[in-house]
């Protein structure tokens, strides 16, 4: 993997890491509640000589007396003597080490001063116990100066000079530093999780991967846009209409590029019969199957749609045609050729060959010399797709794309995986059958696995265009699927060939003068 795609993984997951990232700080919020709060007051106290005199000399010296006392008494702040004396004076109900740990005497250097730091589960009590715990410093400080005096007075005491204030916020747990603790550890999770799911994830989502991993050219990407549904599978392939953000545009315009890519694969030789397939039911091959015949009948190409999907058959219902008789039928020898060909509203190039009746064996059906004999009668006026069936289920799918130039294999982006995607390939290699291309389906406009390719930017620019050229008319269609010279250029020799078929060619296909069949 490369960084690109790690960074694609994290897009992809970025509302898990956000959903992480919150989870994390509630947590550390809960954490703080869950947390005895604990305030912390401090007072101070001095220390000082008790002699009398008021010259420079022994105030200088009695000073320096105090100083030195300082650090032995810091020693006896941590003394049990002192913190019964708190005990018995704010009547606690503890015990002398459990209170010694609550409170921390310190001293400033190169001064007399004590302060008396302490700790309480409210803003009263650290307050009290703070204070408290110089006065009984003092009073056990005093006894032990008295005794070592030889006048039974201390020469040093302790003085409380600075009362305590009451705090008013607990000194722990810090809410704001439980935050963003739990923050940037549910953030940690979240960029953990995105790149796991990354690395593991075997689904298809852009068309390098696929065309690295496996072998074939993506020949299409097909984007997904909501006002595509069950009800309404086809666009408007004549004209590069839009209906704003949901439009089918971006849809249009990528069925042109694979109609492109269909017609200048082999210049020489284009596909003329192309299955349409995938691997499993729900990529949306019917749909692709009836759209690509569409664009391919407004490029002016006479186009036969055969629904080879005797199982699951879908064609008559995406465009809006009766079922009845169809190609089994044909093929069964029920009925003839020209009798179930149907035409469609949607275009003039366009002859629809549905699925017929199901027979009991449709794989046999379809790999019969006469499903072989009608595909090359039907190649050799128009270009034939067949919606065939996945190629994983069943063998149907194998069997068409055997008789057939190639099939275009249809996965679903973000769903079909490569192992699937990988046993397809092999299927048809195993029947000798050939992958013109993927196609990729349900491509998000917007997202870590958007296309490259701006469609919202590619139609904005060619109604620009079309605009600024011709401002005082209505915006012409310009296919961007083909190159300048490609337009201009007159039919070749194999296009001329599908929409008039020489008078000597004589079969039940050619029922009508080709003028009739384009309307």
């Amino acid at each position: 993997m490369e960084l690109r795609d790690y960074l694609r993984g994290l897009r992809r997951h970025w509302i898990a890491i956000v959903l992480m990232t919150a989870v994390g700080m509630g947590a550390g919020y809960g954490w703080t509640l869950l947390q005895t709060p604990v305030y912390v007051a401090s007072a101070s106290g001095l220390v000082q000589s008790t002699g009398q005199g008021t010259d420079v000399g022994s105030m200088s010296l009695g000073d320096s007396v105090a100083r030195s006392r300082v650090s032995s008494y810091l020693i006896i702040a941590g003394w049990t003597d002192v913190a019964e004396g708190v005990i018995d004076e704010l009547e606690l109900e503890t015990t002398p080490e459990e209170l010694i740990n609550r409170v921390e005497v310190t001293n400033p250097s190169d001064t007399p001063i004590l302060n008396a730091t302490a700790e309480a589960s409210t803003g009263a009590d650290a307050k009290a116990l703070a204070e408290a715990w110089l006065r009984s410093m003092a009073t056990v400080i005093e006894g032990v100066e008295s005794e070592s005096s030889e006048s039974g007075e201390a020469p040093v005491a302790v003085i409380s000079r600075e009362s305590a204030s009451v705090p008013t916020q607990p000194a722990f747990p810090d809410v704001q530093t439980a935050l963003i603790v739990g923050g940037v550890l549910g953030f940690g999770f979240g960029i953990a999780f995105a790149m796991i799911r990354t690395a593991a994830d075997r689904r298809i989502r852009n068309a390098e991967d696929t065309e690295a991993k496996t072998g074939v050219a993506v020949v299409g990407t097909i984007p997904f846009v909501p006002s595509m549904d069950e009800k309404n599978r086809l666009v408007d392939a004549s004209a590069a209409n839009s209906t704003g953000r949901n439009g089918t545009f971006a849809v249009s315009e990528a069925l042109r590029a694979l109609r492109t890519n269909l017609q200048f694969m082999d210049v020489d030789h284009p596909p003329k019969t192309i299955v349409v397939t995938s691997p499993l039911p729900g990529d949306g091959k019917s749909t692709i199957a009836c759209n690509l015949a569409l664009t391919l009948a407004a490029a002016g190409t006479t186009v036969v749609l055969v629904d080879g999907d005797l199982r699951r058959s879908m064609v008559a219902k995406t465009m809006g045609l009766p079922g009845g008789a169809g190609l089994s039928d044909v093929l069964a020898g029920r009925a003839a050729l020209s009798e179930v060909l149907q035409r469609t509203e949607k275009s003039n190039n366009l002859l629809v060959l549905t699925a017929g009746s199901v027979p009991p064996n449709p794989s046999e059906v379809l790999g019969s010399e006469r499903m072989h004999t009608l595909l090359a009668d039907l190649t050799k006026h128009a270009t034939v797709i067949i919606d065939a069936p996945p190629l994983l289920p069943v063998t149907d799918g194998a069997v068409l794309t055997h008789q057939a130039d190639g099939a275009l294999i249809v996965v679903t982006l973000g769903k079909t995986t490569y192992d699937l995607l990988e046993k397809a390939l092999d299927t048809l290699r195993k029947a000798r059958g050939r992958a013109l291309g993927i196609v990729l389906n349900k491509s998000p406009l917007r997202g870590a696995d958007a296309a490259t390719y701006s469609y919202e930017y590619r139609h904005d620019y060619t109604s620009k265009h079309a605009e600024s050229k011709h401002p005082d008319t209505p915006t012409a269609e310009a296919p961007s699927d083909a190159p300048t010279s490609s337009r201009k250029a007159p039919a070749s020799k194999a296009t001329r060939t599908a929409g008039a078929p020489a008078a000597e060619e004589s079969d039940e296909f050619v029922t009508e003068p080709p003028t009739d069949q384009r309307g």
